[in-house]
């Protein structure tokens, strides 16, 4: 059963762009699979992100407020077919097997609760069905997998599908610098075929940023691990963090951190095309040498015997 997407980020109809994202990082944040190994949390984390690729562009929210769950099957242009090919509004033939999509055409036209068949409705934009201009194409989607690099750096790629007679067919993809899980990319003219004159549907490729051994995404921002040692941890240090571009950046660790601690490198996340850039959260991780030199040993046991920290002490 289909989901309200509005309900899937808990959020009303009423609800902000900046509400709509606060509500989507939150749960990104509870559900990645990453971070939660609840079996149903990656089914819940795929929910999310169909929910806020949709939500999230005013023009596609819009048309999902219009013609909720069918609305990709309504070309972008739909009131511009049907001024052009109905002369301003039109009449759909009901249906006798009760409802099966309920449009308004934005002309006064509401065709109630029986019901219209959708072949009809594309028919009749273009003066009569498919013998007089036919009926366009649907919509098809695919998934396009993307490792995090991939995914900030951008660029030309090709992607090789399943055509309609089961041969593969080869697309070139722009793909935008700092793309997100489960935005889509448009390739117009490239979905099912139309009948008749009627234009091909389009083809949506829904980007699918693969897991990471070393860096975790929150919708632009990035989150990596960064291991230090345990007198860079106590006395301070000036570490060098890895960056999902391929280079590094330098964090300064001030002295008396533990594991855990988080720094913040503004701007040094995904990409953004539209406005700012994401962080990146470098998360400290003390780690102690796996074996320890005779000079390593007697250092550590004058410390032990030295220092008076507990770290097991209630603060």
């Amino acid at each position: 059963m289909a989901r309200d997407f509005y309900e899937v980020l808990g959020v009303p109809r009423t609800a902000s762009q900046d509400e709509i994202q606060q509500a989507y990082r939150k749960l990104a944040r509870k559900y990645h699979p990453d971070v939660n190994k609840d079996p149903g949390a990656e089914e819940r984390f795929k929910d999310l992100n169909e929910a806020y690729s949709v939500l999230s562009d005013p023009k596609t929210r819009a048309r999902y407020d219009r013609f909720g769950e069918d609305f990709r099957k309504i070309p972008e242009d739909f009131d511009e077919r049907v001024a052009a090919g109905a002369g301003g509004g039109f009449r759909g033939r009901r249906t006798a097997g009760g409802p099966r999509v309920r449009y308004t055409t934005g002309f006064g036209d509401d065709f109630g609760a029986e019901g219209i068949d959708i072949e009809d409705l594309l028919g009749s934009m273009f003066g009569g069905g498919a013998a007089r201009g036919g009926v366009p194409g649907a919509d098809q989607e695919a998934e396009l997998p993307l490792t995090v690099e991939e995914a900030y750096r951008g660029g030309r790629r090709t992607v090789t599908l399943a055509g309609p007679t089961g041969q593969p067919r080869r697309y070139e993809v722009d793909v935008p610098p700092g793309v997100t899980d489960g935005q889509r990319i448009r390739l117009a003219g490239e979905g099912g075929r139309g009948s008749g004159d009627a234009a091909a549907g389009d083809l949506y490729l829904r980007v699918r940023i693969q897991p990471h051994p070393r860096f975790r995404l929150d919708g632009r921002d990035v989150h990596v691990q960064v291991p230090v040692a345990p007198w860079e941890a106590a006395l301070g240090a000036t570490v060098p963090v890895p960056t999902p571009g391929g280079g590094t950046a330098k964090v300064t660790v001030p002295a008396g951190s533990s594991s855990g601690r988080r720094l913040r490198l503004r701007g040094e996340g995904m990409p953004n095309p539209r406005g700012a850039n994401g962080d990146l959260y470098a998360e400290l991780r003390v780690m102690v040498p796996p074996a320890l030199g005779d000079r390593e040993r007697e250092l550590f046991e004058e410390l032990a015997a030295t220092s008076s920290f507990d770290p097991r002490r209630t603060r």
